[in-house]
């Protein structure tokens, strides 16, 4: 008696719950996704050996220009709005009078007190605008900043 073998049967797999998946992961990312806010000022920085990190959350820039023009800005809409108003929430920074920093600088303390400031200065800017922030952060009591700068690769 012969023995009949069966024919193989062949495996097909339907791609399409793999398509599916793969859309909603692309636009998963492409929803979540953050990009860097456009400037408000734009600043080339000096370069340095420092390798600190800043901070990401509760950030007040402090940010002097090539013509020593002081900007200030918050990373929250809703501070940056009841410190310069509701017409400018949504600015990355305003350009401030020095002899208004302090004033907004307390407000802006008093509003967050776990705002921590960030200096921010051009390489070609004067120092004397730069001195002024100085001054008035020792002024209303906040002794502790950060630089930004570029790093050295090197």
């Amino acid at each position: 008696m012969p023995k009949h073998k069966k024919p193989r049967v062949g495996i097909r797999m339907d791609m399409t719950p793999l398509v599916d998946v793969a859309f909603l992961l692309l636009t998963f990312f492409m929803l979540t996704t953050q990009f860097k806010p456009p400037e408000e000022v734009s600043v080339t920085l000096p370069s340095s050996h420092s390798a600190f990190k800043l901070p990401e959350a509760d950030v007040m820039m402090l940010t002097v220009n090539k013509d020593g023009e002081i900007y200030l800005g918050v990373d929250s809409q809703r501070l940056m709005g009841r410190l310069f108003g509701p017409e400018n929430m949504y600015r990355a920074a305003v350009q401030v009078k020095k002899e208004d920093l302090a004033n907004i600088l307390v407000q802006a303390r008093i509003s967050n007190p776990k705002l921590r400031t960030v200096v921010k200065g051009d390489k070609d800017a004067p120092y004397g605008p730069i001195e002024d922030v100085m001054e008035t952060l020792q002024k209303t009591k906040i002794t502790r900043f950060n630089l930004v700068t570029d790093l050295e690769k090197g």
